[in-house]
């Protein structure tokens, strides 16, 4: 039952589901794992010793065993023995570089040897893997053994980039969210956290000097259902839903990430998706009108029917022929420069609508001005001046592949998302460039059937996401930064949900920019995810199940019946059905065969099993979406 369906990206027919737990369940693969004997089990009393300087490695390690073991835990910098051992080398294993390690466990002693302290810390990640998955709990598990079993690892990651964005404009999370983001991601290798923190729908940053864009720009009305086809908002609904983060609060997220080894990058996205800018601050728009302009609620505001670039229904852009705006863009970067000292800003540059520019006296008079013959020149001048501003202040410049479009010089980063080739051809010319195309890495897309997920315009599956390669055949190898997968949160209200869509995609994605492309095996990687899924169970992380569930395609018999096909993501599941109305279990017939709908029925219900386990949801979908689907009889 290989998913044979292009809506839907095919998976390889050849993968096979593997039945059996692996030995080592160990996410992002390693670059070199081989079992020794015996095991190591950790005693009464625990030692870690490490150099001084490695002390927040020490105390995360010691944290996330305490909690679960309910052992004490001692620590020594100098020659006391230590049942767990830290060391950083004295003379420098090329291979390692600044983030690989060695990790030798033995019945005796557990040793980690790395270059650097980043390798220290993901080499503790790989040992916590190591451990039995109640490890993860949140309090004491009393009575359990805790062994790991021998082995020794040498690791090193792919490629140096490794990212996730959280986009917190589109819905506000608050810093303790974002923190429990970071701590999610440090435990597959994540290395870059990209916080989206500008839209339409909200500016989340304190500006000095700019009160309105938190006073006014962070905040809108609080609206429930799809996304992008929400109500306007009336003029005496409360705009009480957003929030921002003071500069303390940065300071203080970066800290946090540091002590994880994780950097923060801002992403300040103009000239489009700048509602909530023009909201506070009309006089940097080109049209007339803007300050009755309130900042999104989830109102439809563009046109999408003809393609990109969207034809806008409010002007969402800054006027790129207006002084004020670099005098806004200079206050804003200089302050975001000297907070975050993560060395490139991202300044987005994506989907700008050029309709309300085509109509504007001033953007026509800067065309004439500076020779620009198109609405390309002129994004391709906005883009120079705000990468100068950038430059001005000691930082890289990173946008959208869409500045590609003015010829922006190769000193620009290019985060390449609408598909490969962006990527590819920015690589060729010279630009540093990270990986992240939607058709593979976009975690908020769909992720199964779309009778089961929020609905937004395409799917991703787990399968597709795991096929990304961050080093695409074409692209020069030297301006690859690395990869990285990106959650819009449009559709993504609270936290919970937020892990639901990053997991388990973000685990194909840390493989995809960790593990070497040979050691990459979807079979292995399938079963690998089953157990952390069960490591998610006990530390409360949500996650999808959707790689376990059917997807729907109906069509029709030559006579004209309605009859549907369940496809699967994975093979080695069993899928029962009923079309009585009840709810299915394995005692109910078993899917074999294309099914002709019975005429009368209104519903199909269908559940997955794994011998006799059920995984994964029991789907209900009705008769009128199957036909609908498969289209006029």
């Amino acid at each position: 039952m290989g998913l044979g369906n292009a809506n839907f990206n095919s998976v390889d027919s050849s993968s096979k589901f593997i039945a059996k737990a692996p030995e080592f369940a160990i996410i992002p693969e390693p670059v070199s794992l081989v079992q020794a004997d015996g095991h190591f089990t950790l005693p009464e009393q625990i030692i870690i010793q490490a150099p001084a300087d490695s002390k927040n490695i020490v105390d995360y390690l010691k944290t996330r065993l305490t909690v679960p073991t309910g052992k004490y835990i001692s620590e020594s910098s100098g020659n006391t023995p230590g049942s767990i051992k830290l060391i950083l080398n004295t003379h420098e294993n090329r291979q390692l570089g600044d983030e690989g390690y060695q990790l030798s466990v033995t019945p005796q002693h557990i040793v980690i040897k790395a270059n650097k302290n980043a390798g220290l810390f993901y080499g503790v990640q790989t040992l916590l893997q190591l451990f039995p998955k109640e490890i993860e709990s949140k309090e004491e598990v009393a009575d359990k053994k805790w062994t790991v079993p021998a082995v020794e690892i040498t690791d090193y990651p792919r490629v140096a980039w490794r990212g996730l964005m959280f986009d917190v404009a589109r819905h506000f999370f608050t810093k303790a969210e974002v923190k429990q983001y970071i701590d999610g991601m440090v435990r597959y290798k994540f290395n870059i956290l990209h916080l989206h923190l500008t839209d339409d729908e909200g500016w989340r940053i304190e500006i000095k000097g700019l009160p309105k864009l938190t006073e006014v720009g962070a905040w809108n009305v609080k609206k429930t259902g799809n996304f992008g086809s929400f109500s306007p908002a009336g003029p005496d609904e409360p705009r009480t839903n957003g929030g921002f983060y003071t500069q303390d609060d940065i300071r203080e997220l970066i800290s946090y990430a540091k002590e994880r080894f994780v950097e923060i990058m801002p992403e300040i996205d103009v000239p489009g998706h700048s509602l909530a800018i023009i909201a506070s601050y009309p006089e940097l728009s080109c049209t007339p009108g803007a300050e009755n302009y309130r900042v999104r609620s989830g109102e439809r505001i563009m046109d999408w029917s003809r393609g990109a670039p969207p034809i806008a229904l409010v002007d969402n852009t800054l006027c790129p022929a207006n002084e004020k705006v670099y005098s806004f863009l200079d206050t804003v970067i200089t302050q975001v420069a000297a907070l975050f000292p993560f060395p490139y800003i991202h300044m987005g540059g994506d989907e700008a609508p050029i309709n309300f520019w085509q109509k504007s006296d001033a953007v026509k008079a800067l065309m004439q001005k500076e020779g620009l013959k198109d609405m390309h020149q002129v994004q391709g001048y906005f883009e120079k001046r705000v990468q100068q501003i950038v430059e001005s202040t000691g930082k890289k410049f990173m946008g959208w592949d869409e500045v590609l479009n003015g010829n922006i010089p190769p000193s620009a980063a290019i985060m390449s998302w609408r598909n490969a080739s962006y990527g590819i051809g920015a690589s060729r010319n010279k630009h540093e460039v990270v990986m992240s195309p939607q058709d593979f890495v976009y975690l908020d897309l769909m992720q199964g059937d779309p009778i089961v997920e929020p609905k937004v315009y395409s799917s991703v599956l787990l399968s597709k996401t795991y096929q990304f390669d961050p080093v695409p055949a074409g692209a020069d190898p030297k301006y690859i930064l690395g990869g990285q997968g990106n959650l819009w949160t449009e559709q993504v209200y609270n936290m919970r949900h937020a892990e639901y869509m990053t997991w388990p995609r973000g685990l194909a994605v840390a493989e995809s920019v960790w593990s070497p492309k040979a050691k990459k095996n979807w079979s292995n990687f399938i079963a690998k995810t089953e157990q952390h899924f069960k490591r998610m169970d006990i530390g409360e992380t949500k996650y999808a199940t959707s790689v376990f569930e059917p997807i729907f395609k109906s069509n029709r018999t030559p006579d004209g019946q309605l009859m549907v096909e369940l496809q699967t993501e994975i093979d080695g599941l069993d899928l029962f059905y009923s079309f009585d109305n009840s709810y299915p279990d394995h005692f109910y017939p078993r899917y074999t065969e294309k099914l002709v709908v019975p005429k009368d029925a209104v519903q199909l219900r269908v559940i997955s099993y794994k011998g006799k386990q059920p995984v994964g949801r029991m789907i209900t979908i009705s008769t009128d979406e199957l036909n609908k689907r498969a289209g006029k009889k």
